[in-house]
This record gives C-alpha cells, structure tokens and sequence, in this order.
C-alpha cells in the first residue's frame, strides 16, 4: 500500500479541520495516509511515496527553514507542486509576475527604505489602501491605511510589504475562493467578513460557506493557474484562486499553492477530487 504523507505544524497535528475525510478517502483508494508536522525530526521522509503539503500554517514566519525543508526532503520523496513553487508563492511579489498574464489587484513592493514614499503614491492613486507583508498569512500585519501620518505604522509587522488599494466590494460582496485540482475548478467558497472588516477569516468574523462553482469565478480562476504555470515553467497539481471584485470585474487577490485550508468541515465533498488527485500523482500510477 502507497504511503503519504500530510504535512501540517505543530499546532496542528492532527491536521486541517475535516482533515480526517481526506484520510478516509485516501484508503478508500488503497492509499495509507498520515498527519505528520513538518519539522518532526523524527519522520522518514524518504519512507513515503509521496508528500502533499497540507497545514504548514507557520511557514510564513519560518519562510527560509521552511523552503530549505521542502528543497531536502524532495530530493528524496516527491511533493505536490513543489518546493520551487513553495518559494515562489511565498513572496506575494509573484501577483507583479502574474498580473502580467490576468486580471489581479494592483499591488506595488516597499521595504523600510521605500516604505514612506511608496505608501504616499499609492495613497495618491488609489485613495484608502492595504499594506501586508509580502510573506504573510492568516490576515496577520494588514493595515488599511488613509495616510504616512497613520500611527498604526509604527507596529507594522517586519518587511518587506506588499501595497493595494482598498478593495471596497470586500465589505460588501466579499471574496470568492475556488479551488483547481489538477486543471479543474472543482469547488467554491464565498467568504464575508464580519463588520467593518476586511479580512475574511474567522479569527476575525468573517465567515465561509460552499456555493455552486460559477463559470465566471472557474473561468478566472483557471486563466490564474495557467499563469503562474507560465511563469514558473512548471504544471501546477492544485491551487486555491481568491477572487473579489475590483473596478467593476473579478480580479485574483491571491493564488494560494503551498496549503490552502481545504475547508472540509465547509466542503467535505472536496476530499474526493483531492484524493483522486493524490492517487494519480503516486509514482508509477
């Protein structure tokens, strides 16, 4: 029997929520899976057939061990998608890349150098704006922001950052995620923040919920994944597109391809193609 293995952190060792479907849906196909952390010193990682990165929800404030990781295990044991692409969509820079190909929130770069004279050109030009870290997660360190003179930029969380516009619609029609599993859109969540905010995660009220897939959200989200393929010269096994409405058409706030949250206690259906997806990426299938 084929052995993977499910990587998540130490907060998580048991895994992502409903992460026990994807177990079972993995037997179901003769698969043995398990949840292991990423860093366990302990784990023989050459022993499996294959690593699916699943719950490293700590890779962003461990980005350089957590690359170097990926990089050593896979010259032993393949992984889905893969260090090079873990590297590359760790640095939200990648949506300057990307939007050369589709539609994405304009998003500028600045650093502690930069930082005072870019934020007051993009205030010019957009108005209200977001500032985040270019390695960053979970809605942690953004700020919007109407002006330098904004004491809340003097916690910001370390850079370099990433600047976009306020995209108001957020608030409104908040956000849509779909995922795309081995070139197909195969799901949707619609995420609403709660209040004034306009972060989407639960952490801070938002709240997510399954939708049918539309043609336009798949249509996006696809163009996406076929762009950062394009750009990393390589084929992508699954992604998460995050799609909001920006100047009156859907544009990609981020694609997710290092661990996007499956959302199974949303979207248990998704463990399926997921797994359909791992059974067809096992050496030799």
């Amino acid at each position: 029997m084929p052995l993977v293995l499910l990587a998540t952190f130490n907060l998580c060792p048991d895994g992502e929520p409903g992460g026990d479907l994807l177990v079972a849906a993995l037997a179901e196909r003769g698969i043995e899976s398990r949840w292991v952390c990423w860093d366990d010193p302990g784990i023989d990682w050459p022993a499996a057939d294959l690593v699916a990165v699943r719950a490293t929800w700590d890779y962003q404030r461990r980005h350089a061990e957590f690359v170097d990781w990926a990089h050593a295990v896979e010259r032993s044991t393949p992984f889905l998608n893969g260090a090079d692409v873990f590297a590359w969509n760790a640095d939200k820079a990648y949506l300057l890349e990307l939007a050369e190909r589709v539609p994405v929130v304009p998003t500028a770069l600045v650093d502690d150098r930069t930082l005072v004279p870019g934020l007051r050109a993009a205030v010019e030009r957009h108005g209200p704006v977001v500032i985040k870290p270019r390695t960053g997660a979970s809605g942690v360190g953004v700020v919007v922001l109407e002006s330098v003179e904004d004491p809340r930029l003097q916690g910001l969380t370390r850079g370099p950052w990433v600047v976009q516009p306020l995209v108001e619609s957020v608030r409104t029609r908040g956000e849509t995620s779909v995922y795309v599993l081995d070139g197909r859109a195969v799901a949707q969540l619609h995420k609403q923040p709660g209040g004034a905010e306009i972060r989407v995660h639960e952490l801070y009220g938002g709240e997510t919920r399954a939708v049918d897939l539309d043609e336009a959200s798949a249509a996006v989200a696809l163009a996406a994944m076929e762009g950062a393929a394009t750009v990393l010269g390589s084929s992508l096994d699954y992604g998460r597109v995050d799609l909001v409405e920006h100047d009156g058409r859907l544009v990609v706030g981020e694609v997710e391809l290092i661990e996007p949250g499956l959302y199974l206690d949303v979207l248990p259906g998704l463990a399926e193609p997921f797994a359909d997806l791992v059974a067809a990426r096992l050496p030799g299938t």
